[in-house]
């Protein structure tokens, strides 16, 4: 394997179509509808199925979060602020479950085995092997990784969010590092359970916000010995890595991270989105 250094500071290669789809074909990726799904674990016709027979109701909340992008801690979020008047901390099912039980994956465990399924049962994916973070880094730039390119990822979400702001809000994981009572407390404004004046004066929105923190739900037994049946990962552990932002820089050279941050603001211009 090359170093970090020689691997990740060249520029981006000229890369043919054909040599781009190896790669990607490689890990499972399949390009449809101008994104990279992974489609062992997420059929096209998976997505098919849900853009033919999905009906959203008014009161439907989904969940649309990259891998590894603080996806647990907004489930776990989300489960806590919807539920707070049918459970206490103490007896919340969160103590005996991991999030992604509560609030299952939609389009790999509703539509994977059913092209019209009943939306009261639930079935699911595998884990991908490991890739090496420079073969990773290359393809990532290229915008070749699961739902990616990225740029397009979020920018879909982003747009949609200032047209319809009272049905899509757009939140950054750094942001709900920054400031986790008032990210929270915007979250449960959009859901339609906001905190009431009492709820704040009890410290209600601090006690969601520690229950929900990483640490703590890293240490609940049921997420250190836990697993789930067919799921992404095979050890509930696993959904918890380090919790921190700008953790690349253990991983990128800052050369490499220079060349990211250069695409992603191209990607990005004129868009009035950002990322720190």
């Amino acid at each position: 394997m090359e170093s970090k250094e020689s691997s990740l500071e060249t520029s981006t290669p000229n890369v043919s179509p054909s040599t781009a789809a190896s790669n990607a074909y490689a890990i499972g990726l399949t390009q449809f509808q101008g994104f990279w799904i992974p489609s062992s674990r997420v059929p096209t016709s998976s997505i098919i199925s849900f853009q033919k027979y999905f009906q959203a109701l008014d009161d439907d909340i989904i969940v649309a979060s990259k891998p590894k992008a603080g996806t647990t801690w907004l489930k776990a979020l989300v489960f806590t602020i919807v539920n707070r008047h049918s459970y206490t901390l103490s007896n919340t099912p969160l103590n005996s479950a991991n999030p992604h039980q509560l609030i299952p994956f939609f389009e790999i465990k509703l539509y994977r085995e059913n092209s019209n399924p009943d939306l009261s049962k639930i079935p699911s994916p595998r884990f991908m092997d490991d890739w090496p973070v420079e073969d990773c880094f290359e393809m990532f730039c290229r915008g070749e990784e699961g739902y990616g390119p990225f740029w397009d990822h979020v920018l879909g979400y982003w747009n949609m969010s200032l047209e319809k702001p009272s049905n899509v809000f757009f939140l950054r994981y750094e942001e709900l590092k920054e400031d986790p009572v008032a990210q929270t407390k915007r979250l449960a404004e959009f859901l339609g359970f906001p905190f009431s004046i009492e709820e704040e004066k009890t410290g209600v929105v601090n006690q969601i916000v520690d229950f929900c923190s990483f640490n703590n739900l890293k240490d609940l037994e049921v997420n250190k010995t836990g697993k789930m049946a067919e799921t992404i990962l095979p050890n509930n552990k696993l959904f918890f890595r380090s919790g921190k932002v700008g953790d690349y820089v253990n991983y990128l050279t800052p050369t490499a991270v220079e060349r990211f941050n250069n695409i992603l603001e191209e990607k990005l211009s004129g868009s009035g989105l950002t990322f720190k």
